[in-house]
């Protein structure tokens, strides 16, 4: 985890490359930012910048997690039962070196950057139509934080689809668009939105409750903190916070989803793959891959956030 002088850090060098990139060069005292009138462009850019950095990060957790929830039916390198996270990861660094844990890395930036920069432009967009002080309740977090998700997740779902295929070494695709090509040859648009409804089902609550608990406990920090060098670790710390106790909620939907985008003819739903989950593997099966993903989930989601705090305040969005 990050130390607060790391966060500060990078933090400084997000506000001066924006600070230099949106003042004029005749002027420096003026800013010539040709965003400066399009405020949910600057939020869409904000956005994607922090979505970019948490997802290359964290990719590493996201290809564990798919892995642990779908464990082979033979033994991996002489192991037989059941497979931990540090075997995977130790699996896949003996067979494709250190580049094998970025595997997907393509369709995760394909979807994570422009579904995070779509995620907070609609969040803006609701807070400035629907609320007067731009501070969300708990019941409006929520609502605002599904919104926001579900038409994100919704437009995003076939490079979803894609990624969850790609991460599970089941499939060889040679790219995002041939692997849309063959998906769409072979399966149709029920193939490219395969796992939509588990999908939402996961990713709508996590950024309903991820929200409330965010904006909660960034009123528990006093504000003068929060106008300190030290306001990018604060808001990480909510962050992390927020993150383990979402995930924990949504971790069975994710399950779910992963069955359903890589066993499309399997399973005609999210009954069917309920019940294959709970027959096969009991309860416990529901919160396979846990702490891969509540560990890529919560730090990516604190630091796409904490970016994205800093980067709105560098390029006058707050």
């Amino acid at each position: 985890m990050h130390e607060p002088n790391d966060l500060i850090c990078l933090s400084d060098s997000i506000d001066n490359y924006f600070h230099n990139t949106t003042n004029s060069k005749d002027n420096p005292d003026k800013k010539n930012n040709y965003l400066q009138d399009f405020p949910l462009v600057k939020s869409f850019v904000a956005g994607a910048f922090s979505g970019t950095c948490s997802t290359v990060l964290f990719q590493p957790l996201d290809l564990v997690k798919t892995r642990l929830q779908n464990p082979p039916a033979i033994s991996i390198n002489g192991r037989h039962g059941a497979l931990s996270m540090l075997n995977i990861f130790a699996d896949i660094l003996h067979e494709q070196r250190i580049k094998g844990l970025w595997k997907g890395i393509t369709p995760s930036l394909t979807r994570c950057v422009p579904g995070v920069g779509l995620y907070f432009c609609t969040l803006d967009i609701m807070k400035s139509r629907f609320l007067k002080n731009n501070q969300p309740g708990p019941v409006q977090a929520v609502a605002l934080g599904v919104a926001a998700r579900s038409i994100s997740g919704a437009l995003l779902i076939p490079i979803t689809v894609i990624k969850t295929r790609y991460e599970s070494g089941i499939y060889n695709y040679n790219g995002v668009l041939s692997a849309l090509k063959e998906i769409y040859v072979k399966e149709g648009i029920k193939g490219m939105t395969c796992g939509l409804l588990p999908t939402l089902f996961r990713d709508a609550p996590f950024s309903g409750l991820y929200l409330m608990f965010y904006t909660q406990t960034k009123k528990l920090v006093p504000s003068d903190v929060l106008n300190s060098p030290y306001a990018s670790p604060a808001h990480f710390t909510c962050g992390i916070t927020s993150g383990i106790l979402a995930s924990l909620v949504t971790q069975p939907a994710d399950v779910v989803k992963t069955k359903v985008q890589l066993y499309p003819n399997k399973f005609d739903g999210i009954w069917s793959a309920t019940v294959h989950v709970h027959a096969k593997y009991g309860i416990k099966g529901y919160f396979k891959g846990i702490v891969p993903r509540t560990l890529r989930r919560t730090l990516m989601a604190a630091m796409s956030w904490t970016i994205y705090e800093r980067v709105s305040q560098s390029i006058g969005l707050k």
